[in-house]
């Protein structure tokens, strides 16, 4: 464990997972999130950025386009944002998906879809599969497009997945998991073995968190919870860490896909914490397994 991981390890312990644990409501912990990021401003040296709108079911969805240099112009990388359904933006993430953008070559598109609670199930996955069908209809081909994502976006991939086989649309090339959250009925063994453990997540507030998304909906539906789907999915990279209450949902779905004849990939980490690859440039374990994602995804997007 390098010594910049250890010093995060001990302000995520020390600061954020106890301002979680206190904020009273999701547009607070929204605010929240938008003013920590402010303070982290991310070098966009070399990076061109385009604003965009899409065409959505709740009406337009904003969205950012990042790109470093000339990018390739056929090959994108859809990138929806963790933060437990209720928190986040693409202002937020830009800390990784500038790092996607620069190590990839590829344009990243990273909508701002609509949050929980004012936007509960299924919102968020049918922002995410307007996205991608809209950009099918300006051309772009399947095998030319990923879904990537971590956390609450990592489960949002994967239930975009499900609402698109249902709707018979093509599949991604790929999809890019980190941390992924892909079971709000919280039945992973790691929640509970891993709360102490567990640097950023208070694992007591999962329960209520989990119902402000999920509303008066059914949490094992598979386009939810995608862990209890039994379709198969596209080439997938999965990455968590053994010290993340999540820990169980990754390996469970990394299981599910396997036994369903997937081609899947399981990455486990030692000491990182939940979604740790968001701090690209912060800490050497990010920048490490960043560079085994966009490995994975040259390999398979376009390809």
């Amino acid at each position: 464990m390098s010594l910049r991981l250890s010093l995060l390890n001990a302000y995520l312990r020390t600061f954020v997972r106890p301002s979680l644990r206190r904020v009273p409501t999701p547009q607070i912990a929204r605010a929240h999130m938008e003013r920590s990021a402010a303070r982290f401003p991310v070098s966009m040296r070399g990076i061109n950025l385009h604003e965009d709108s899409i065409p959505g079911p709740g009406g337009p969805i904003p969205a950012e386009w990042l790109s470093a240099g000339r990018a390739d112009r056929r090959r994108v990388l859809i990138y929806l944002h963790g933060g437990a359904y209720i928190m986040g933006s693409p202002r937020t993430h830009r800390m990784i998906t500038v790092a996607l953008a620069r190590m990839t070559g590829m344009r990243v598109l990273v909508p701002d879809f609509r949050l929980a609670p004012e936007h509960p199930v299924p919102a968020a996955v049918d922002d995410a599969v307007a996205v991608y069908s809209w950009l099918l209809a300006q051309g772009y081909l399947p095998e030319n497009i990923a879904f990537v994502g971590e956390s609450s976006g990592g489960g949002q991939c994967f239930g975009a997945l499900v609402a698109l086989t249902r709707r018979g649309f093509p599949p991604p090339a790929c999809i890019v998991a980190f941390s992924p959250w892909v079971d709000l009925t919280l039945s992973g063994a790691s929640v509970v073995s891993n709360a102490g453990r567990e640097c950023m997540l208070p694992a007591e507030r999962a329960t209520e968190v989990a119902a402000y998304y999920l509303g008066d909906s059914d949490p094992a539906d598979p386009v939810t919870s995608p862990l209890f789907d039994e379709g198969a999915a596209p080439p997938t990279l999965i990455q968590a860490s053994r010290a993340e209450i999540l820990l169980d949902d990754a390996v469970r779905m990394a299981d599910r896909l396997d036994r369903c004849g997937s081609d899947v990939t399981l990455e486990l980490w030692d000491k990182t914490p939940h979604a740790w690859q968001f701090f690209a440039g912060l800490i050497p374990e990010s920048k490490d397994a960043l560079t085994k994602a966009v490995t994975f995804l040259n390999r398979h997007v376009g390809g």
